[in-house]
C-alpha cells in the first residue's frame, strides 16, 4: 500500500504540468459564471481541448457532462466540478481480465516508434514480473537500432532475467524463433520481445511484424498473447495518431504512455483510450524501475485534479 502511496504521489507531482493547464482554467470556470449555459460549455470544451485531450473525447466528456447536469437539475456551475471528474472517468475503463498475461504462459510484445522508450519499458516490466515470481525471457528484436541490443542486455542483467540476442542488423524473426524456443524449453512464465520501430518505413514494419507473429503462432499456439504500443506522453496527439497507425499493422491489446512526468499533454491519456477503445494500462513517471505501474483510470484523474487517493 505504501508503494502505491508513493507512485500516486508522484503521479500528482509528475501531472504539475497538465494540471496548471487544466485545472486553472477549469476553475475560473467554474467560479466565473453564474450559470450554465452555451458559453460555459463552450468555455470548458476549449480548455479540454487544449489539454490534448482531442476534439472527440471532449465532446463525448461535455455531452455526458450536460446528461448528468439535465438529470440532478443542476444550476450552478460549482456544482457540476464532481460531475467533469466522473465524465472524464466514464471516458476510461479496463476490463477485468487487463493483466491476464500475468497469470499465463505469455508472449508480450512491445511495439512503438523509437526514442518513446520502448527498450527500457521491456527492462522494467521484466524486473516488475521477476520480482512477482515469475519466470521472465527477453528478446531483443529490435536489431536495427544502434545500442538497442547493449541497452536490453544491460536491463536484463540489471532485472536478473534471461536475455536471448543475436548481432545488431540481424532478422528480428530469427531473434523471435530463438527466443520462442528457449522460452519453450526452459518452462519460461513470460517472454517479452523487443521490436524494431521504424514507423515511418510502414510497408517493411508491416511486413516484419507479421512474420514475428506467424512465428509466434506456428511455434507457440498455445501463448497467451499481448501486443502493447508504447507512446511517449510529451507528444500529445502525435502519440495518438502514432497509436493509430500502429493498430493498423498490429492487434494491439494495451498502451504503454511513457515520460508523463514533466508534460502538459496528460491528458493525451484520456484522449487515447477515448478514441482507440484500447486500454493505457502501465503509465511511466520517471527512470526507475518502480516509476513503470499498472495504469489505473481513478487515481489518474484524481492525481490531475489534485484530489487525495
Amino acid at each position: 500500500m505504501g508503494e502505491k502511496k508513493g507512485f500516486f504521489n508522484r503521479l500528482v507531482s509528475g501531472l504539475t504540468k497538465t494540471r496548471d493547464n487544466i485545472i486553472s482554467g477549469i476553475d475560473g470556470i467554474f467560479n466565473g459564471f453564474s450559470n450554465i449555459d452555451d458559453d460555459f460549455y463552450e468555455e470548458l470544451e476549449e480548455i479540454l481541448i487544449m489539454a490534448d485531450l482531442g476534439v472527440n473525447t471532449t465532446s463525448a466528456i461535455i455531452e455526458e457532462l450536460q446528461k448528468k447536469v439535465k438529470e440532478n437539475n443542476i444550476k450552478e456551475p460549482k456544482e457540476c466540478k464532481e460531475l467533469l471528474i466522473e465524465s472524464i472517468k466514464a471516458q476510461m475503463s479496463l476490463q477485468e481480465n487487463a493483466y491476464e498475461f500475468e497469470n499465463r504462459k505469455s508472449v508480450v510484445m512491445l511495439i512503438g516508434v523509437n526514442g518513446v522508450g520502448k527498450t527500457t519499458s521491456v527492462g522494467k516490466l521484466a524486473g516488475q514480473l521477476k520480482d512477482k515470481g515469475k519466470k521472465v525471457m527477453v528478446a531483443a528484436a529490435d536489431t536495427f537500432r544502434a545500442g538497442a541490443i547493449e541497452q536490453l542486455t544491460e536491463w536484463a542483467n540489471r532485472a536478473g532475467v534471461e536475455i536471448i540476442a543475436q548481432q545488431e542488423g540481424s532478422d528480428p524473426a530469427a531473434v523471435v524463433y530463438d527466443a520462442v524456443t528457449a522460452a519453450k524449453s526452459r518452462n519460461t512464465d513470460i517472454l517479452i520481445c523487443d521490436t524494431a520501430g521504424r514507423l515511418h518505413n510502414k510497408k517493411n514494419l508491416m511486413e516484419e511484424l507479421r512474420k514475428i507473429n506467424r512465428i509466434v503462432e506456428r511455434e507457440y499456439p498455445d501463448a497467451y498473447r499481448e501486443t502493447l504500443v508504447v507512446l511517449d506522453g510529451t507528444t500529445g496527439q502525435n502519440a495518438l495518431a502514432q497509436a493509430k497507425q500502429f493498430n493498423e499493422v498490429a492487434e494491439i491489446t494495451g498502451i504503454i504512455l511513457t515520460k508523463l512526468d514533466g508534460t502538459a499533454k496528460g491528458g493525451i491519456a484520456i484522449a487515447i483510450q477515448s478514441e482507440l477503445g484500447i486500454p493505457v494500462k502501465y503509465i511511466g513517471i520517471g527512470e526507475s524501475i518502480d516509476d513503470l505501474q499498472k495504469f489505473d483510470a481513478d487515481d489518474f484523474v484524481n492525481a490531475l485534479f489534485n484530489k487525495g487517493e
